[in-house]
């Protein structure tokens, strides 16, 4: 099952794992539900920051990627 939601970014934080870089992403849904995803600097917009409105891709229920809204 695949889905997207809108959300805000509530949390973003660098991660570098063996010299790969990725982003542990927070983002709050409309109806009050947090989710938390570890992303590959390639799933996510570069400059996201804390307070943007996006769009959450979910495959499976899992964050899979985030856009800008």
């Amino acid at each position: 099952m695949l889905g997207e939601r809108e959300a805000e970014v509530l949390e973003v934080t660098p991660v570098e794992i063996h010299g790969v870089p990725y982003a542990d992403v927070t983002v709050g849904y409309p109806d009050g539900v947090v989710a938390s995803a570890r992303l590959g600097r390639e799933s996510i917009p570069v400059d996201l920051a804390v307070g943007d409105r996006v769009i959450v891709q979910t495959a499976m229920s899992v964050i899979v990627a985030v856009r800008r809204a």
